[in-house]
Order: structure tokens, then C-alpha cells, then sequence
């Protein structure tokens, strides 16, 4: 397991590399030429382990191993490669290095699948550049439509295929992919959170991924001078936002059950120093284990916002993303709960808090997923740290479940 460990962490700290904020985190958005770097990394590693490569019309990456069953549906194995703004070496980038260690592993051991192998990196699960994330994936499966990828713009107005084209990528590949295609998906992730560290547990096998909302909220009021509007004249979008926001905590400890809401993103217009802001857009993320929790808080927010279109103020709201609790597949928990007790590499049933792309293929396909410890809980920071020996350790929990699923002759 030495040189699994020697390679993982070299691939990680390759893929570290690709930022565009040095010594500040990992920031690598969608389609950028950080994007660009990383790609191009992958696919050389999809190589040199043997994967056939392609990439669909989504910017995703596939390296795939052959079966002996021609047109058998094939056994997935990976994550994102994007990041949030400053963020960590870890989350998505070592569930996408342990798919190139599994596919390593294949090659060195000679290993011929009846079904075949696909390793994949995909893109925009954060939703940093184009909102909403888990975009790779929502492509793949259908949720996503070919027309509002199409439509997706960042900040800056740019669309998700001017991006694609100015990295030389093909918008007009394949987009949506059949699901008689996938036999199963299984993703390793960094636990983001600090509960296999606290109970000293290398491994958590996924039961649940946590149901997730996101809004994009606009406030509109009207611009004016800073110095010559008076107090009792002003249509001011910053303090409208700013009232809504702080009440928004209550929202979700009204609701109880592990309830969370959570504005991230806060833009300002004009911007400047001494001009009345006449719009302001922020996020609201709302997560819940039930679903029922999640759309009571939908609900909740949608009136906290629509109260405070008064005094010339305008609001709507927009659903960008709404995905239900998941629960995972029961024989593949089952599995990666067997294989971890044959290495003899302890383990501990544990729920995501967190979204990704598992859950999403887990409406179309049999999912399986496991955690590793995260450093005192931290992610989304460049403190972001996971041991490379677990990372090891569930590299062997998921070879040994591709080995099982793709019936290895």
C-alpha cells in the first residue's frame, strides 16, 4: 500500500498546482485555464494506466478499461475536479486521484474486467462559476437539459460554451448519457466534517446524502447619492438584504431536525463607497435530511423575502437547484461494509451533510460511497487536509468493490 499512498499523494499535490491563488488555496473554476492544466494532467494519468480517454459535451473526462462483455454498462469510479474560491487540495480532487489509483491498480495487477471500467472527472459540482453546481453530473443523467446548460452564464456574462470553446473543448459532444450504460458509480470523498476524526475511524460508509435548495435572491431599490439622499427618501437594496439575511439563521432553527441555512454569495451594485446600492443578489442554501424540512424552509424564505418589498423595494427569487435526501444503495453499502472488514480497515455508518455527485447518479444507477477522515473538520478552506494513508486505505475498500462489480475474470 507504500506506493498506492507515494502515488496518491504525488497526484494530489500535482493537482494542488493548478490554482490561479497561489499559497492561498485551490481556486479552479469550470472551463478556466486552471480547468484547462488539471484536464490535461488527468487525461495524461488516464493513459499511462491503460483508460481509453474522452470527454462529453460537458467538459467531463472519461478514461475508460474495455470488458469482455462488447456494450456491457460500465462500473464508474471518481468526483469533481473544480473548487470553490480558496479552497482545499482535497474535496472532489482526491475522489477523482482515487479513481486513477483503482485504474492503476487494474493495470499493475493484469486485471481483465467482464464489465468495464470508467474512471471520471467531472465538472462544476461547486457551482463556483455557473451557480447551482453538481452540473457535471445533472448533465450526464438528463437533469440538466442540453437547453439550460446552453443558457448557464457566470458572473461576467460569459456562457458555459464560450468557456468551453476558449479552452478548446466541444460543446456539441454528447451531453446526456444512457443509463443502461452505468452499471454503478462509487465515489470516495473527504468527510468535510469532523466525526470519523473525533471517533478515530479511517473509514465512513455512506447511508444518506442530505436533500438541498439553493436560491438566487434579488433585492432592487434605487441608486442615489450617499451624502445628499436623505435617510427617510432612500430605496436602499444593501439594507433591505442585510435585514433579510440576519433572519434567516432562525429559519432553520425554527425547523429543528438538523436544519441549515446558509448565505454564502453577496453581490452589491454599483458598488461603490458613496452610492446608494440599487441591487443586490445573494444565495441562500437551505439543506435538510428530509425533504419536508427542506420545503417548509423554501417556504419560509420565500415569504421572509416577499415581506420586504415595501418602500420601493422589489425582490424575486429564483430556484436554481432542488435535489431530495438520498438514500444509497443497500447491497453496494453492504459490499464496501464487507471489504472493509476483510482488510481488516475499521469503518463507521455516517450521513452527508454535504451534496455531491453521488446523489445524483443514485436516480439512475446503484451508488456507493465513502469518507475519509477530514483534518479537525475542516474543508472549503487551504487548511483543508486529509491523511494520505486513508486516502489509501479507501483506495483498497473501492478497488476491491470495482473488482466485485465489474466481475474481474
Amino acid at each position: 500500500m507504500e506506493e498506492s499512498q507515494h502515488r496518491i499523494e504525488s497526484h494530489i499535490n500535482a493537482l494542488s498546482a493548478f490554482t490561479s491563488t497561489p499559497e492561498k488555496g485551490v481556486t479552479r473554476l469550470t472551463y478556466s485555464k486552471e480547468d484547462l492544466q488539471a484536464r490535461n494532467y488527468i487525461k495524461e494519468k488516464m493513459k499511462e494506466y491503460g483508460l481509453t480517454v474522452s470527454e462529453d459535451g460537458l467538459g467531463n473526462i472519461f478514461g475508460k478499461l474495455e470488458g469482455s462483455l462488447k456494450g456491457g454498462p460500465s462500473v464508474l469510479i471518481g468526483s469533481h475536479f473544480d473548487s470553490v474560491p480558496n479552497g482545499g487540495a482535497y474535496d472532489g480532487t482526491a475522489g477523482v486521484v482515487a479513481g486513477l489509483e483503482v485504474a492503476a491498480l487494474f493495470s499493475e495487477n493484469h486485471l481483465k474486467p467482464k464489465y468495464p471500467l470508467e474512471v471520471i472527472a467531472m465538472v462544476e459540482e461547486e457551482g463556483s462559476r455557473f451557480g447551482g453546481g453538481l452540473m457535471g453530473s445533472r448533465g450526464i443523467i438528463g437533469s440538466l437539459s442540453a437547453d439550460d446548460f446552453k443558457n448557464l452564464k457566470d458572473k461576467d456574462g460569459i456562457s458555459t460554451e464560450e468557456a468551453m470553446s476558449k479552452i478548446g473543448l466541444d460543446s456539441s459532444l454528447a451531453k446526456e448519457r444512457k443509463p443502461n450504460t452505468i452499471k454503478a458509480f462509487l465515489e470516495m470523498h473527504i468527510e468535510q466534517g469532523p466525526i470519523l476524526e473525533e471517533k478515530n475511524i479511517p473509514i465512513g460508509v455512506v447511508e444518506a446524502i442530505v436533500g438541498l435548495a439553493q436560491l438566487e435572491v434579488t433585492i432592487e431599490g434605487r441608486a442615489g447619492h450617499a451624502g445628499t439622499t436623505p435617510m427617510d427618501r432612500r430605496s436602499d437594496a444593501l439594507v433591505a438584504a442585510a435585514k433579510i439575511i440576519a433572519q434567516l439563521p432562525d429559519l432553520a432553527i425554527d425547523e429543528g431536525e438538523g436544519a441549515v441555512i446558509t448565505t454564502g454569495r453577496l453581490e452589491v451594485f454599483p458598488n461603490g463607497a458613496n452610492v446608494i446600492p440599487d441591487k443586490v443578489v445573494f444565495s441562500v442554501d437551505i439543506r435538510s435530511g428530509k425533504e419536508e424540512n427542506v420545503r417548509n424552509m423554501i417556504q419560509k424564505t420565500i415569504e421572509l423575502i416577499q415581506s420586504h418589498s415595501e418602500n420601493g423595494i422589489r425582490t424575486s427569487v429564483e430556484e436554481l437547484l432542488f435535489i431530495q435526501p438520498k438514500e444509497l444503495n443497500t447491497d453496494i453499502r453492504s459490499l464496501l461494509k464487507q471489504e472493509s472488514s476483510r482488510l481488516e480497515i475499521p469503518y463507521c455508518s455516517i450521513n452527508s451533510g454535504a451534496g455531491h455527485d453521488a446523489m445524483i447518479f443514485s436516480d439512475v444507477t446503484n451508488v456507493g460511497m465513502i469518507f475519509v477522515p477530514s483534518k479537525e473538520g475542516l474543508s472549503h478552506c487551504p487548511e483543508e487536509w486529509s491523511d494520505a494513508r486513508h486516502l489509501a486505505e479507501g483506495v483498497q475498500i473501492l478497488f476491491e468493490a470495482a473488482k466485485h462489480l465489474t466481475e474481474v475474470e
